[in-house]
């Protein structure tokens, strides 16, 4: 059973739907800047992805306006986008037959931050009994299958940058289960002064003040990375199922999935990712030598992308294969990075062109890696790799096929 993405939803910092998205990416336009919603003046670190032009009672309806936090809202305009792009009009599909799989870290930061204000200055019953779920790392599966109608098997990942890999992992198991069409991905937003501490206290956020050159992954001057909002929601089919329905084009095969966890500090073992990598390779049924780009995870702190780098050295050899990290112009989007990349690596795909890593400009040689910067690197491209990592370990893999042109 092939496993094919049908449809696509992106909110991002640099882009509300698909095509301005990629055309942002192509053209590496930066969605970073100061944080405007709050006074950051007085913390070490002031830029974010911040999604400025999204007016959320032009997506989604009054009614649920009360009761969800930003990370939902742009999560119910994703998933809107991708079940309207696969043209999947769930009343007239079989309820029991369609699922949702989302992955989340912060959950619903801003909302509650603006309910426990409330708490401790006029007391408990001005809270709003919308907190009881508002809040919760489900929200999203659970708002989005309501909305839809979607009663299928339905799950929630709490994870971060990996958990939106791992989401679509899962989607695919459910879908080989006997569910026909899951929406899956990851969609997370933390842009309130609650949110904003909690970002900082991983000590890995970026101090710089230049929006262009405050996330340089694999760069000699890397420190830190840029903390954003956004992510993208994707529908997964079997592909004989999406057929039937008469939905014959897709933008890509899920082929290969895998996640490891690294070994305790101070083991003496290896760190995860290249395990990861090999598995996903294996679970795809391809070798290293059919992949032909990959696209990074991009810590942006120097000792995470050498051990990234040594990774990919270990699996593909010195400058073995193009890589990039087209999430400079978006900022690590925690749960929804993984996803926004899948979607990223199936336009280079489809298109043939592999987005520059937009602000890097000088990689230290021992790391070894074709890291595409500057412009668009067009090249004929029909698998792609993907991979994230989260805090504490967590690592995922994903493998991209182009679909093959319809006779």
């Amino acid at each position: 059973m092939s496993i094919h993405i049908t449809g696509i939803g992106v909110v991002a910092p640099n882009g509300l739907g698909l095509e301005p998205y990629w055309a942002a990416v192509l053209a590496g336009r930066i969605g970073l800047g100061p944080v405007t919603r709050f006074d950051v003046r007085r913390y070490p670190a002031t830029l974010a992805g911040q999604i400025d032009d999204f007016h959320a009672p032009d997506h989604i309806p009054g009614r649920l306006l009360p009761q969800t936090d930003p990370s939902t809202r742009l999560a119910l305009t994703a998933a809107a986008w991708a079940l309207q792009d696969a043209k999947a009009d769930p009343e007239s599909l079989t309820d029991y037959d369609m699922g949702v799989v989302t992955a989340n870290a912060c959950g619903g930061f801003d909302f509650t931050h603006r309910e426990f204000r409330k708490l401790w200055t006029d007391g408990p019953k001005s809270v709003s009994v919308y907190e009881s779920f508002a809040w919760f790392y489900a929200v999203n599966t659970g708002q989005i299958s309501i909305r839809h109608g979607m009663r299928g098997p339905s799950s929630a990942l709490v994870a971060e940058q990996a958990g939106g890999l791992d989401a679509l992992a899962h989607a695919r198991r459910t879908i080989r289960r006997g569910t026909p069409l899951v929406v899956s991905g990851g969609v997370d937003s933390a842009l309130d002064p609650w949110g904003w501490v909690s970002q900082l206290a991983g000590g890995r956020v970026s101090t710089a003040t230049d929006p262009a050159r405050a996330y340089l992954p694999f760069d000699e001057q890397a420190a830190g990375y840029v903390p954003g909002e956004g992510g993208a929601l994707l529908v997964l089919e079997d592909s004989a199922a999406a057929e039937a329905r008469g939905r014959h084009e897709t933008y890509g095969e899920l082929a290969g999935c895998a996640s490891t966890f690294d070994p305790p500090p101070r083991s003496g073992r290896p760190p995860g990712l290249e395990r990861a990598i090999r598995l996903a390779l294996t679970d795809a049924g391809l070798g290293r030598e059919d992949v032909d780009v990959v696209f990074a995870d991009g810590a942006g702190v120097p000792e995470l992308d050498a051990a990234e780098a040594r990774a990919l050295g270990q699996v593909f050899g010195s400058h073995g294969v193009p890589v990039t990290v087209p999430k400079t112009t978006t900022g690590r989007l925690y749960s929804g990075g993984g996803p926004l990349d899948v979607v990223t690596a199936l336009m280079s795909l489809r298109e043939g062109v592999i987005p520059p890593t937009a602000g890097v400009r000088s990689v230290p040689q021992e790391y070894g890696i074709d890291l595409v910067l500057g412009a668009p690197r067009t090249a004929p491209l029909r698998t792609a790799l993907v991979l994230a990592r989260g805090r504490w370990g967590f690592n995922s893999a994903v493998v991209l096929r182009r679909p093959e042109p319809t006779p």
